[in-house]
């Protein structure tokens, strides 16, 4: 917390908040020693402390428009999740023209808008890549739209890989149901975080970072996948930058990949195929 004070309220905050000692907004600022200016403090939810100096030159008749630009920016940076629901269900309704952040409601709805039996069934991963995902997410179960949770199975045959991708929506829990797997993520830093999975343990995938599994035993794998977005998305990053409509320039990825155009020009053929 900012300040001398003492321990304050003691509450949480309650949605998005600026928690503070004795109100829902407290900062103080004091001068600095020998220099001009203003230094401020506020708490956000009462875990994350921010300590800004602001100049003399600042201080003035600019000072509380630059509280309140800070105050946005943290506000809108705190807000990433999907929109909490407004009432007890919003049945997606798939077939309605309104374009939304979501789907509208629809006017009725029925327990099968909220039942899927498609993670209970072992697909074949007869395929290229000798892996197959059964999504989940509410374009499956209508019933999903705003409740902020979706699932997916991944089935794998032996030597079967899930292919880097990433979720722009959502992060990640991955549960394996039999079988023993390979996983990671790269992080920004361009770190590999990767371990190898079994039975009944899990492994985290944050959101954003690409990942991959791959199943290196001789006998199928299967795994279910949890995600706080009733739509994660994915972009599968081979498919994105070789398959794309229209296509990225081959002198793009010739550069990127530093190969030649007749090696990407077989990249692309190969990922056009089916798989």
């Amino acid at each position: 917390m900012c300040g001398d004070g003492g321990s304050g309220s003691g509450g949480g905050g309650v949605g998005v908040v600026m928690v503070v000692e004795v109100a829902a907004l407290w900062w103080w600022w004091q001068r600095r020693s020998g220099e001009g200016g203003a230094l401020i403090c506020f708490t956000f939810y009462k875990h994350n402390t921010f300590l800004i100096h602001l100049p003399a030159m600042v201080v003035g008749k600019h000072f509380v428009v630059v509280i309140m630009v800070l105050v946005i920016a943290t506000i809108s940076n705190s807000v990433s999740a999907d929109p909490d629901m407004l009432q007890d269900v919003c049945v997606a309704d798939l077939n309605n023209a309104v374009k939304m952040n979501g789907f509208a409601c629809k006017a009725n709805f029925s327990a099968s808008d909220f039942f899927f039996a498609g993670l209970a069934i072992q697909q074949p991963a007869n395929n290229n890549l000798g892996s197959i995902v059964t999504q989940a997410f509410v374009t499956q179960v209508p019933g999903l739209n705003t409740l902020g949770v979706a699932m997916a199975r991944i089935d794998f045959a032996p030597g079967g890989l899930n292919q880097p991708h990433e979720h722009p929506r959502a992060s990640e829990i991955l549960f394996v149901l039999y079988g023993e797997l390979d996983a990671g993520f790269i992080t920004t830093a361009n770190v590999l975080v990767s371990k190898t999975i079994k039975q009944g343990e899990i492994f985290i995938f944050p959101r954003g970072l690409v990942h991959f599994q791959i199943n290196n035993g001789k006998a199928p794998a299967a795994a279910i996948a949890a995600f706080n977005s009733q739509n994660p998305g994915r972009e599968d990053i081979a498919t994105s930058l070789f398959a794309a409509t229209p296509p990225v320039p081959n002198s793009v990825l010739s550069k990127a990949f530093q190969i030649s155009y007749q090696e990407v020009d077989a990249i692309k053929s190969k990922l056009a195929e089916k798989p």
